[in-house]
């Protein structure tokens, strides 16, 4: 008998396994292919935590493997002393299937190890999370979300003490604890009864909600802006189902904007997330509802988060009319124009001012900060690093974290928070929207003047979904051949430039050179001769995709897309895709 098989009989068979979960593992009884992609492997816990399609099995979201993660986290607690213990843990979670019930079940464990558990009483954001671990004081936070993923998902992501995604040296800890206990007869776990009797559960929200905004009011840069606009200003926003739609309501009550249309049909915390193919608001798709009712109300800007409000996307109107999604690269990069530009007026840039990105990120931002002297960082993709270098600069005072974002639509402004914040972006979005509307223009004229100004930088991501065993194979292959017969030409340009950040090496003009300022990754970025085109091919950290990243810039936007357009067809040809 196969390891998986016999694993899967381990649970048909112990008394610790739910009778729910047992009648939904003999359901597959007779799925061999089922069976093996269920527990053929174990959820894989990385540095940001795990995520997964809910359901029976080690390689599924379900109770048994939260409490396995969660006894990972109270022995890093615990292992930190006993003043962590009695700092705690804040459990957040989002509007998806079971995460309620996650969140308690994590509660349960902990408890039960003896550690401070500090619980929002309903569903919240990631940045009230993350904010909320750090006015707390916490020694950790879980939050129980699968971000913009399809409703089979959910997920567990684990933060440290700074409100940052847990740092590598203590996700190590939580790793190789994990991956020693049992998920059954490891676990140390109160029933909920005796969790609330324990002394050890608080339950939080109103208060800190109020701090959070707080917090994130003190970021406007133009409120009189909005005032000059706010009877005639219309937007509309869409929460997809998720948790935004009590803070980012709440915001924009506090700016003073009077015209807040939101989506009604979207606005129920519903897992189903019965009105979009995915809650992610990359996609044009979800936002179709509110396109309607904004060329019914002449809304010139609609803003929709995903469910746990750290992705925020953006549909504006041209000058024919028609309603444009922009990308985050775009969006991003009209903020970065804005808030730059709006602290330089006001002389509240330094010359330790900076931007961060992830090397993924638009290459506009270097020529939008480079007109305002300031900065910019390039990290590895994921807002972790964004926020572990936001704490960097706390300790030593080296730099001013001036906004940060990816091109995944993630964008922090202020440092309240570690982590991507759709309330505080969607307030910055508005606050701009408002302050083009005095200058009579609109945010699709400022990304206009933007391009005008900087060059027509151009950005596409493509996703190749691959499921299951087989598709996880068939990443590991395509990038070890990319690796290990690295391509030489493309679209009829030289590739003179070669970085493998898993080897932690660059290649130029066939010498190679090693570096070591950036973790290791899986992730290979080629630089063509014209020495404005490249294109990076990594892994997704949390789906089941590889993916392709192309940016180049051209004398007109058709020009740039174009040139894109070919580079892809000739990369896919390479990969074999």
């Amino acid at each position: 008998m196969s390891d998986y098989k016999q694993i899967y009989e381990r649970w048909l068979s112990s008394p610790a396994v739910d009778d729910k979960t047992k009648e939904e593992l003999r359901s597959i009884a007779s799925d061999e292919k089922e069976i093996e992609e269920r527990f053929y492997r174990e959820l894989e816990f990385g540095t940001a935590g795990m995520r997964g399609i809910l359901g029976a099995g080690r390689n599924r979201m379900n109770i048994y493997t939260v409490r396995r993660a969660t006894q990972g986290v109270a022995k890093y607690v615990n292992s930190e002393g006993a003043e962590a213990a009695k700092r705690g843990v804040l459990i957040g979670y989002d509007t998806r299937h079971c995460s309620r019930l996650f969140a308690e079940e994590s509660a349960k464990v902990l408890t039960a190890n003896g550690i401070k558990v500090y619980l929002f009483d309903t569903v919240h954001s990631v940045p009230e999370v993350s904010f909320g671990i750090r006015e707390l004081g916490a020694a950790a936070g879980i939050m129980i979300t699968a971000s913009h993923n399809p409703k089979e998902y959910n997920g567990y992501k684990v933060y440290g003490a700074d409100g940052g995604q847990m740092p590598p040296e203590a996700a190590d800890v939580v790793v190789k604890a994990i991956d020693s206990y049992d998920i059954f007869d490891d676990i140390t776990l109160f029933t909920w009864e005796q969790a609330e009797n324990s002394g050890l559960l608080e339950i939080v929200g109103e208060k800190l909600n109020e701090r959070f905004l707080d917090e994130i009011s003190k970021q406007q840069l133009n409120p009189e802006a909005v005032s000059k606009v706010a009877d005639t200003f219309k937007i509309i926003y869409t929460p997809f189902h998720g948790t935004g739609s009590r803070p980012v309501k709440a915001i924009l009550s506090r700016m003073g904007l009077k015209n807040v249309l939101v989506v009604k049909e979207q606005d129920t915390e519903d897992g189903d997330f019965p009105t979009v193919k995915s809650p992610n608001p990359e996609d044009k798709e979800g936002f179709e509802i509110a396109i309607k009712m904004a060329k019914e109300n002449d809304v010139d800007l609609i803003i929709g988060t995903d469910p746990d409000c750290d992705r925020v996307g953006i549909v504006v109107r041209d000058a024919q009319g028609i309603y444009r999604t922009l990308t985050g690269n775009q969006t991003g990069a009209l903020l970065c124009e804005y808030i730059l530009s709006s602290k330089a007026a006001r002389g509240i840039l330094t010359d330790k001012s900076v931007v961060i990105k992830t090397i993924v990120t638009t290459e506009l931002v270097a020529a939008i900060a480079k007109e305002y002297n300031t900065s910019v960082i390039n990290v590895l993709t994921g807002f972790k690093y964004i926020g572990e270098q936001m704490t960097e600069f706390e300790k030593t005072g080296s730099h001013t974290y001036e906004f940060g974002f990816e091109e995944s639509y993630g964008y922090l402004e202020g440092t309240h928070a570690r982590d991507k914040d759709g309330v505080v972006a969607t307030m910055m979005i508005a606050e701009m929207a408002c302050w083009y509307k005095t200058k009579n223009m609109s945010l699709y004229e400022a990304l206009e003047d933007i391009y005008k100004k900087y060059g027509y930088f151009a950005e596409r991501t493509v996703s190749i979904v691959m499921p299951g065993k087989d598709g996880m194979e068939k990443m590991a292959a395509i990038l070890d051949n990319l690796r290990s017969q690295p391509p030489k030409l493309v679209c009829g340009m030289d590739i003179v430039k070669y970085t493998d950040y898993q080897k932690q090496t660059v290649t130029k003009d066939g010498k190679a050179a090693s570096f070591d300022n950036l973790p290791k990754s899986n992730v290979l970025k080629y630089d063509l001769s014209d020495g404005k085109t490249y294109f990076i091919v990594r892994p997704s950290g949390t789906e089941p995709k590889i993916k392709i990243y192309l940016g180049t810039v051209g004398e007109s936007m058709d020009g740039a897309q174009a040139a894109i357009d070919s580079v892809l067809a000739d990369v896919k040809k390479i990969m074999g895709v």
